[in-house]
């Protein structure tokens, strides 16, 4: 119902924000980190949500980029996974980390997160796995380490059009890929690392 709201924030709580527009303070569960990324300067700031509605209430649940929703999302279509549980989940771990965690089946990692048990960590993984595009992910764990996302697109690319699998490219491109490094690097260290 609602996509987003823009507002000022005018509380910060543990796990909540009240978000003033027109007069109208919106209650909004949010991750820690979409808190720890909201200031408060005034100025007004675009929440992304999600209108959770039950017999007895309704919530509003924040995001601070569409990435953290579309994270969200898909965490609630896992049985045993509600918005409250999905929202801790994204405050106890990065969406990156989290996605890194369902590719590789990490069922230990996941059990660290709060309320997570092991049922439920495998329900997760069989659930989601088919939805993380596994390219994505090695993008953003590479960019966080400063290497070029076209670069690694680009990389991931040549390979598949080599006759590799998309699979065995990405895993390829991750083993190799470091900072600075150019497209013609990644290449000729996979392709060396291949003839060996």
């Amino acid at each position: 119902m609602y996509s987003y709201i823009i507002g000022v924030v005018t509380l910060k709580d543990i796990n909540k924000v009240t978000l003033e527009n027109n007069g109208i303070g919106y209650e909004i569960f949010v991750s820690s980190q979409t808190l720890d990324s909201i200031t408060f300067e005034n100025e007004p700031i675009k929440i992304y949500t999600y209108l959770n509605v039950k017999e007895d209430e309704m919530s509003l649940f924040g995001f601070i980029s569409l990435d953290e929703k579309d994270m969200f999302l898909k965490l609630i279509t896992v049985g045993g996974i509600g918005p409250k549980m999905a929202i801790a989940i994204l405050s106890d771990i990065s969406i990156s980390s989290l996605k890194n965690a369902i590719i590789n089946e990490d069922t230990k990692r996941l059990c660290k997160l709060k309320g997570l048990g092991k049922k439920t960590a495998e329900r997760l993984i069989l659930e989601l796995k088919d939805k993380i595009n596994p390219l994505e992910t090695l993008a953003s764990n590479l960019v966080e380490d400063d290497v070029d996302e076209n670069v690694i697109n680009d990389a991931i690319s040549a390979l598949v059009g080599l006759g590799l699998s998309k699979n065995e490219a990405f895993k390829l491109v991750k083993e190799t890929a470091k900072k600075d490094m150019t497209l013609e690097q990644i290449i000729t260290n996979v392709l060396r690392g291949m003839s060996r």
